[in-house]
């Protein structure tokens, strides 16, 4: 395959891309929400991101951040940003809990045993007792309440207690199922509770269903609450809000009464590092309430450490799990795809996710309905609720765009670890999800925005993390053997980011791809070594000479291929392993002709840098030059080693001089630049045909726009040593 094949090359300079910015929706032809499908339209030819701007892409927008300095940590004066801290996609939690407090607990009706009430009166905890006891007094003025919050809060155990301070035995638990008019009818003496009653728009609770039933409580000497969530139809209802308390005051009061009231075994168990990882994880109340238990256990011996150490994963993965159990009326399918795209957008902007969660939706329509269209309501959507129910929230930062930082309202699980748990639950454990699925990440694949395909990658890294050949056949391969640079970037991304969060044998397909009879997936392969070469950079210099004889072997070398391989030596150059990458270039630099040129051009390029990618920065290369001879490193003797064979080779001596007269010109404006080039000029003077080389390039160069010569450029003459000839 020719260079033209695969498109035009692009520039070789730090540019972005140079593709405009189309959104998912008009992608590649692809379906749209509102119905038919139409014809895709022939595909543009698309313009090759270099591997410097992309790398800049994916450190900005990656979800996640990473040690190990694997493709954008800090290196020489690289900025925009890092990884740092870790990422673990462990394996699924074995041990299972089950948690008090289900809708199916919630639900039920009948008489709620006094032994039962006793109970969570021993524990329950008013979170703000001023407030409960208005509740109280409400309460007993109205004869019925409505207390709205949100699900898993303790609203059904509030309302019990609210009855059990006034008294009111027995209480009755109602079907959920009774309707608003019905109410009256369904109340008689002592205490009744109402949890979530099914309430729709054309069938709302009314404050008339409010008053007829007050007259028979009133009657009855009887009291009634009824709870109800975010989303509850109302009509002239004005509910009173439920406040609920702190994890750690539940948790604290419910393990008191395990413990019978030892205060000194309470503060040893919240003290325990698990318990106060726990407590960080935001967690539900009914959560806290089932952790008590097992610390009691743990307490008294009969349990291990690593139960109470595995509780808090095991909570979160079972809410997961509920999530997408439970049915349409439960969570409606439009939630569902919300909370997938709110895993792949952790931390992104809000109307960025709600609006691809929308497609999705309409994706996942198709699949369970193939002969009706799909449809997205264009209103109706509350966003404080919808983030209530994901358990997320919501925060102001600044996100990296091609102008600059700009301020965004952004969305992220409460939970940090959420979004990777959904993710592999959706993949493994609702298969039948994975065609909408791999459509959708398709068409993020195919957007012009940098953020919206390094959230496609950093997907599927997960899936192929969880299950590797289904991610690689279904999702990686179609992409790296795509005609569209676009979609095979997103496969180098997702390559990188599933290596780097664990996933095994990636090194060994990159390997087999740098010597593959597909271009395209060579192409795939070396900028992939690239990215995570400086984890492994004796390996990944090895995978890319091989690549580059390869190349050399073939009757028509790629030379897209091949400035390719430069790209990824730059990169790796001035990434953390710098120094060690530095050294095999110069220990292999005269091996064979093809090796020297793979390590001259890389090394160019990435002279060719500056701090921030500024115009007038400080030349990253040459800061490093000047640091480790300051140290007396082994680096400054490999730098001076190729640039010295840079300028006498004919194949590179332009580009180097280019470089040099560049640094020259940035030492106009730089004093420092200028004593770092004062010091490494005379190291580049061994023979006379070197001095004659650069006292010929500083004598003759021109200042910028046709200007005369720099006076830089005299001053820095003066360094120049004269070997014997």
């Amino acid at each position: 395959m020719s260079a033209e094949e695969h498109g035009p090359a692009g520039t070789a300079g730090p540019a972005g891309p140079a593709e405009p910015d189309r959104p998912a929706e008009a992608a590649d032809g692809a379906e749209q929400p509102g119905g038919g499908t139409g014809e895709a339209p022939p595909e543009e030819p698309d313009q090759r991101q270099n591997a410097w701007s992309a790398r800049r892409d994916l450190v900005n927008h990656s979800p996640w951040n990473v040690t190990g300095g694997v493709v954008g940590a800090d290196h020489h004066g690289i900025s925009g940003g890092h990884f740092t801290g870790s990422v673990h996609l462990g394996a699924r939690t074995e041990i299972v809990y089950q948690f008090g407090g289900a809708a199916t607990a919630a639900h039920s009706s009948g008489e709620v045993p006094e032994a039962t009430l006793r109970r969570l009166a021993a524990r329950f905890v008013t979170g703000g007792d001023e407030a409960f006891d208005a509740l109280v007094e409400r309460l007993r003025a109205e004869r019925v309440l409505v207390l709205s919050g949100a699900q898993f809060t303790g609203r059904r155990t509030a309302a019990l207690m609210l009855l059990h301070r006034l008294d009111a035995t027995p209480v009755r638990a109602l079907d959920r199922e009774t309707g608003p008019g019905e109410l009256a009818g369904h109340v008689g003496a002592g205490g009744h509770v109402l949890c979530d009653p099914l309430t729709r728009r054309d069938r709302p609770l009314r404050e008339a269903h409010l008053l007829a039933a007050r007259d028979r409580l009133a009657e009855k000497d009887a009291y009634l609450v009824i709870t109800v969530g975010p989303t509850a139809a109302l009509e002239d209802v004005a509910p009173a809000a439920w406040s609920p308390p702190s994890p750690a005051a539940v948790l604290e009061a419910h393990l008191r009464a395990e413990t019978d009231g030892d205060e000194e075994a309470v503060r040893k168990l919240l003290a325990l590092p698990p318990v106060t990882g726990f407590l960080g994880r935001g967690h539900q109340l009914r959560e806290a309430a089932a952790y008590a238990p097992v610390l009691a256990r743990y307490a008294a011996g009969e349990v291990e450490e690593r139960r109470i150490e595995q509780f808090s994963q095991a909570a979160l993965e079972t809410q997961v799990q509920e999530w997408f159990e439970q049915d349409e009326a439960a969570l409606h399918l439009r939630d569902k795809a919300f909370l997938v795209a709110l895993a792949a957008f952790d931390g992104g902007p809000y109307a960025l996710t709600a609006e691809l969660s929308d497609l999705l939706y309409a994706l996942l329509q198709k699949t369970e309905n193939p002969s009706q269209p799909p449809t997205v309501p264009v209103f109706g959507t509350h966003v404080g609720k919808r983030l209530q129910l994901a358990r997320a929230v919501r925060y102001e930062e600044e996100e990296h765009t091609e102008w600059g930082p700009v301020s965004q309202l952004k969305a992220r699980y409460e939970d940090d670890r959420t979004a990777l748990v959904l993710l592999r639950e959706v993949w493994t454990g609702h298969p039948s999800a994975r065609p909408a699925l791999i459509a959708w990440l398709r068409r993020l694949a195919g957007d012009g925005r940098p953020l919206v395909r390094t959230r496609a990658a950093a997907t599927v890294a997960v899936l192929a993390y969880t299950d590797l050949p289904s991610a690689m056949a279904l999702v990686i391969e179609p992409w790296a053997t795509h005609s569209r640079f676009r979609y095979r970037l997103v496969a180098v991304n997702a390559l990188t980011l599933a290596h780097l969060v664990g996933t095994p044998n990636v090194p060994r397909v990159l390997d087999a791809w740098c010597e593959s009879d597909d271009q395209r997936l060579c192409w795939v392969a070396i900028r992939t070594h690239g990215l995570i070469g400086p984890g492994r950079p004796v390996e990944a210099m090895a995978a890319l000479r091989a690549a580059a004889r390869h190349q050399d072997a073939q009757d028509k070398p790629d030379a897209l291929l091949t400035a390719e391989l430069a790209e990824s030596v730059e990169l790796l150059l001035l990434s953390p392993a710098g120094d060690r990458v530095l050294s095999e270039l110069v220990r292999t630099l005269h091996d064979d002709r093809t090796v020297l040129d793979l390590a001259v051009s890389g090394f160019v390029r990435a002279c060719r840098h500056t701090e921030d990618d500024e115009r007038y920065g400080r030349p990253l290369v040459l800061r490093w030059y000047a640091r480790s001879a300051a140290e007396h490193g082994p680096a400054a003797h490999h730098i001076t080693t190729l640039w010295r064979t840079a300028l006498g080779d004919r194949a590179h001596t332009d580009d180097a001089r280019d470089v040099l007269r560049g640094w020259v010109l940035v030492a106009e404006r730089d004093q420092g630049v200028e004593w770092e080039l004062a010091a490494l000029l005379p190291a580049l003077v061994t023979t006379a045909s070197e001095h004659r080389r650069l006292d010929h390039l500083l004598r003759t160069m021109r200042g910028e726009d046709g200007a005369p010569r720099p006076l830089v450029a005299g001053r820095l003459l003066t360094v120049l040593p004269h070997p014997a000839p």
